[in-house]
């Protein structure tokens, strides 16, 4: 079991950055793969970020190559999102997620989710 904890949201403005962390519990963080995610008002759920179990692999929407970085600290139990250059269209809840079987962009493999944590980014 992962209990999932998101923090570091705010309202910042267009071209600013803004680092997302996700705190997990739980003695196994280091065998998850974990995965941001967000959801703006009245759309789905959508994929931001991965990265694999030790960091070896990540993978990023492509909505958001190049300005964003995932990261993670297995000895911290944390992984991060450092977001750059931030659009209005990236206004929404960000999601911290785990599953442990598998490397992907797909929510609903997912298995631990976070509360989430609202980034807004004024024009």
């Amino acid at each position: 079991q992962v209990q999932l904890v998101e923090s570091g949201g705010g309202l910042v403005q267009t071209g600013d950055s803004l680092i997302l962390s996700c705190a997990a519990s739980g003695r196994t963080f280091s065998s998850y793969t974990m995965g941001w995610f967000r959801q703006a008002p009245g759309k789905e759920r959508e994929f931001v970020a991965a990265i694999s179990w030790n960091g070896g692999m990540t993978r990023y929407a492509d909505s958001v190559k190049g300005r964003f970085t995932i990261s993670r600290d297995n000895a911290k139990n944390t992984v991060d999102l450092r977001m750059n250059s931030l659009k209005p269209e990236d206004t929404a809840v960000y999601f911290c997620a785990a599953n442990l079987v598998v490397f992907t962009r797909v929510a609903r493999e997912y298995d631990y989710w976070g509360q989430g944590t609202q980034v807004t980014v004024s024009s």
